[in-house]
């Protein structure tokens, strides 16, 4: 039995939003933003780690396994840095991500990170099986 079925709706909510954006990502060639060298397959390579976490915790909040609070509180920790770093990148001029989709991507992931964090709050789940 789930700890609670709305905070992992919302964690598959969150994690799925995030993917999309690393997709819209690439149509704004973010590795530009962040002056990474090497463009788009630099920018591949250091997405592989970044969405082999976001599938791990998936499985983990799915199993409902010793690591699942910890992956629950990753996902919450991965939306809002992502929101944080591209109201930096607003704030500073940046035209990127100005498309109503990438700004509704972003606000979508400014509000499920809340809303997990606040599921989250007081919520324990419990280790039934070994990760």
């Amino acid at each position: 039995m789930p700890l609670n079925p709305r905070l992992q709706a919302v964690f598959l909510l969150n994690a799925a939003v995030l993917v999309t954006h690393q997709i819209d990502a690439a149509y704004w060639h973010e590795w530009e933003l962040f002056r990474i060298p090497g463009g788009n397959q630099i920018n591949l390579l250091l997405n592989l780690p970044i969405i082999a976490l976001v599938l791990y915790a998936q499985g983990q909040v799915s199993a409902q396994t010793s690591r699942a609070l910890r992956c629950y509180q990753l996902m919450v920790f991965l939306g809002l840095l992502t929101v944080a770093i591209h109201s930096a990148f607003f704030a500073f001029g940046a035209e990127a991500f100005r498309q109503p989709m990438s700004i509704a991507l972003l606000a979508a992931t400014a509000m499920l990170s809340i809303g997990q964090l606040l599921l989250l709050r007081g919520a324990a789940v419990p280790a039934r099986r070994p990760a």
